[in-house]
């Protein structure tokens, strides 16, 4: 609740401080190695904080689904979900059926696809269920979904 509130208080001090700019040229992401590079690790107080944020996925879509989870795996949404929008658009398109010749399914590729089982017995067709097993898989190997990111940018795979 405290890293909410500190996040909040953020917010509200940088959309006062961005009243009283005058914009020179659009805003630029950090890329997802320079998010890893700055957050090393699970992302802890190392390095300086490179924030990369992203706007709500429309609501009743696969994407909406997985930035409402992000939080109950402890990723910020407004922190990760980017790097997790870049990930699986990659990935799969956000197509809980995607498949590829190597046998990798659904929104995460998880391969086999039959690893999702361990989140839900409807791992082949609901997203949310994809979604949760790709999340922990993310947590698990990488610590946060920037890291899985970089890691995917760099070898083509995560």
């Amino acid at each position: 609740m405290e890293l909410l509130e500190a996040e909040r208080a953020q917010l509200i001090a940088m959309t006062e401080a961005a009243r009283t700019l005058t914009l020179a040229s659009g805003p630029q992401l950090a890329s997802p190695s320079q998010v890893a590079a700055a957050n090393p690790g699970t992302g802890g107080g190392a390095g300086g904080i490179i924030y990369v944020t992203s706007t709500p996925p429309d609501p009743n879509t696969a994407q909406a689904i997985a930035y409402n989870m992000m939080a109950s795996f402890g990723f910020s949404p407004s922190l990760y979900f980017g790097c997790l929008l870049d990930l699986w658009n990659h990935e799969s398109g956000w197509r809980y059926d995607a498949e590829n010749p190597s046998g990798a399914y659904g929104i995460p590729q998880a391969l086999p696809g039959s690893k999702m089982a361990s989140a839900g017995a409807d791992w082949e067709t609901d997203p949310a269920t994809q979604i949760r097993w790709g999340l922990g898989y993310i947590k698990s190997i990488y610590g946060n979904p920037c890291n899985a990111w970089a890691f995917d940018e760099a070898n083509g795979y995560y």
